[in-house]
């Protein structure tokens, strides 16, 4: 996956099958889907692969136990079957994961219990074990941080972990296979139409600023919480149809949830699900549902997040994490679909498909788990609207790009590893290397900022860039990485 030999490719070809408006989960799933099925599909991304929202994530392939609270069964049962698909696909970036729900209160046994029996059931043949009952000696033998006082035991299940912003990278390797083109900072600048119909976009590339137009029969809009935009550019009085949702996480060390167990907490006294996750030997504690106005490509925690994640945290750990304790945060944004709930958490997690007057798709809504399944359900949508010859899916037992080969090291910053990840995964900014190639930012902002130097060497010489350029990149990552660090 090389971007010069991709823009020679976009240089060479007429017209397009399919072009993708965004570079996260969805829309590289639905370059893999289409790319699959033997289509001319290309991809274009404003900024890199994954950047916004789908590398963000809680780092969990679930069925949503919350959703199951909600009684959304449709939404549960698709995505119980799609976690058993993504664990099957990619087992070198996806695992099964035990989680604790602890019982502090004598009805939590019976009620989360049945309730977790019910999640278990539903995942059928695709069930990544048992839930059981465990006593408080038991739950204390695996979660030796948990807070002993008035515990009487826990529930133990299974779910999905995965590493988001990799996955996105393999997505995208796994298309560039099937001949996709798929194209980082590049962004979409205008549609194309001839009698209101679209016909293709203009794009530039933002590292030359060389513009083109892209020919192509089917145009799918997959840019999450920038939806909106691409819709405007369709139809300047469009009515806004995304409710943006913002999620934080804090990244603690280990010592804090010893041993490979995650603890759910079902119910916070605000109604929300809170998750200590082990991931990549550190702790990601999460998440947040606060409604923002605006959309940013860099959203930033709040300070009340903040306090919300540390006070319920502190709830059920014997040991209770400081700021000082805080490697890293980080925020993403959920595009729900609006609906009449004024409260986030009731919002549409489901995914949306529309086809608007000019033939534009826009797929929206939905989650990392069910990437595959949306995928499926817009290029059907892309066929069966723009006449493309019917070709089935074939992305149910499609092994992902790397399910074959050594995982890289989440902080790795060797110049071989740089040199590949430029070569051979479009890393283009310190950024990428350190946030998304690697998790380094995600994982302690102040050893990525540290990194930063020597991996803008490396990519310098590599890419045949200046110092010039080295300097402006590692200042660049700097004031990034600000947004990262939570200060005392």
């Amino acid at each position: 996956m090389n971007r010069s030999l991709m823009i020679s490719q976009l240089e060479s070809q007429q017209e397009w099958d399919i072009a993708i408006i965004g570079g996260g989960a969805t829309g590289l799933g639905a370059a893999v889907d289409a790319a699959s099925r033997g289509f001319k599909t290309i991809l274009f991304e404003q900024h890199d692969f994954a950047s916004g929202t789908s590398s963000r994530s809680t780092k969990l392939v679930h069925g949503g136990v919350r959703y199951l609270q909600q009684g959304n069964i449709k939404l549960v049962m698709e995505a119980l079957k799609e976690r058993g698909i993504l664990l099957k696909n990619a087992p070198h970036l996806a695992h099964n994961q035990t989680f604790l729900v602890p019982n502090y209160k004598w009805w939590e046994s019976p009620f989360y219990g049945i309730g977790l029996k019910i999640y278990d059931w539903m995942a059928g043949k695709l069930g990544l074990g048992p839930s059981r009952f465990l006593s408080k000696e038991e739950t204390l033998k695996l979660a030796p941080t948990l807070d002993p006082t008035d515990l009487r035991g826990a529930i133990l299940y299974h779910d999905g972990q995965f590493d988001d912003a990799r996955l996105a990278i393999n997505l995208a390797q796994t298309a560039a296979q099937y001949e996709a083109v798929v194209l980082n900072y590049f962004p979409v600048t205008g549609l194309l139409k001839v009698q209101d119909k679209i016909q293709g976009i203009t794009v530039k590339d933002q590292l030359t600023g060389k513009q083109y137009e892209i020919k192509c029969r089917a145009l799918i809009n997959a840019t999450g919480v920038f939806t909106d935009s691409i819709l405007e550019m369709d139809d300047p009085g469009h009515e806004k149809m995304i409710a943006p949702s913002q999620g934080i996480h804090l990244v603690v060390d280990k010592e804090f949830l010893p041993g490979d167990t995650a603890i759910l907490i079902p119910r916070t006294d605000d109604g929300r699900v809170l998750f200590a996750v082990p991931w990549h030997d550190k702790i990601v504690l999460g998440t947040t549902d606060t409604p923002v106005e605006q959309v940013v490509a860099e959203p930033v925690p709040m300070e009340e997040e903040i306090r919300f994640i540390l006070k319920h945290t502190a709830l059920y750990l014997s040991r209770d994490p400081q700021r000082s304790d805080v490697r890293s945060m980080f925020a993403g944004l959920r595009p729900l679909v609006k609906g009449k709930s004024k409260k986030t958490a009731a919002l549409s997690r489901d995914h949306l498909i529309m086809v608007g007057d000019s033939k534009m798709i826009t797929i929206t809504g939905g989650k990392w788990t069910t990437y595959r399944k949306m995928a499926e359900d817009v290029i059907n949508t892309a066929i069966k609207e723009n006449g493309l010859p019917e070709k089935k899916c074939v992305t149910f037992d499609l092994h992902l790009y790397g399910y074959d080969l050594p995982v890289p090291s989440p902080v790795s910053v060797t110049p071989g590893d740089i040199r590949r990840s430029v070569q051979e995964e479009m890393c283009m900014m310190v950024e990428d290397y350190l946030s998304r190639r690697t998790r380094h930012l995600l994982l302690d902002a102040r050893a990525a900022v540290a990194a930063a130097p020597a991996v803008a060497a490396v990519m310098a010489e590599t890419l045949g860039r200046d110092k010039e350029w080295v300097e402006e990149q590692v200042k660049a990552f700097t004031s990034l990485a600000k947004n990262y660090i939570l200060s005392d």
